[in-house]
Parts: C-alpha cells; structure tokens; sequence
C-alpha cells in the first residue's frame, strides 16, 4: 500500500548548487532498443561505485542469490561528478570499464558536442 506525500512547497526548496560538473553514461542490454537480452549477470558494480565521484544508480536490473541480472533494456545510469565536464566524462568511462555483463553495448561518445567547444 502507498500513501500520497505531499510535494513541498517551491518557496521552502532551496536547490544546492555547485561547481562541479556531471556526466551519466547508460548501459543497455543486447539488442537494446529491440529485443533485449535478460538475465545476464552483471559484475563490476561495487567496484564502478567505489570510485571517487561515481553512483551506479539501477534501471534495468534484478537481484537473485545476492548478485545482480539484466532485467531491461537500459540496465545502469554510470554517473561520475568532476571539476570540469572532460573530468567527469573521463570518471564515468573509467567507472564503466569496471562493470561487465554478457551483450553490454554503451555509447563512447557522451558529451562529445559539449566538449568540442
């Protein structure tokens, strides 16, 4: 059972800012966007998150016999934060190098118009 929490109020939020800069890198499953790969165990996430300045945050998982399995087509959000947007891409491609799963596909070029500037 669920109950409704109510929404605070904008003028009682105060957003934190910083200076730093973010980048998620998302990891999809085999043949992702069409029919995707389930079941595949993932490793590497412990270790992805213990980087200074990373969150695997999960999407598409599931968790069985304490370890954890592809359940859809976006798998993991890698997200590293840095001083500067070339440093937090470069986190997030080191903190996914450290995780692996049968058929993992991701993109090698997040951030790639904003940092040809």
């Amino acid at each position: 059972m669920s109950f409704p929490v109510p929404a605070p109020r904008s003028s009682t939020v105060r957003p934190a800012r910083r200076s730093s800069r973010s980048a998620i890198h998302a990891t999809a499953s085999g043949g992702y966007p069409g029919t995707i790969e389930v079941g595949k165990k993932i490793a590497g996430i412990e270790a992805a998150d213990e980087l200074a300045g990373v969150k695997v945050f999960h999407a598409g998982t599931t968790t069985r016999d304490g370890a954890y399995y592809t359940s859809g087509g976006r798998v993991l959000g890698v997200t590293a934060r840095a001083s500067d947007l070339k440093s937090a891409v470069a986190r997030a491609y080191d903190a996914v190098a450290k995780i692996s799963f049968d058929g993992a596909r991701y993109r090698t070029d997040i951030a790639a118009r904003a940092l040809k500037v």
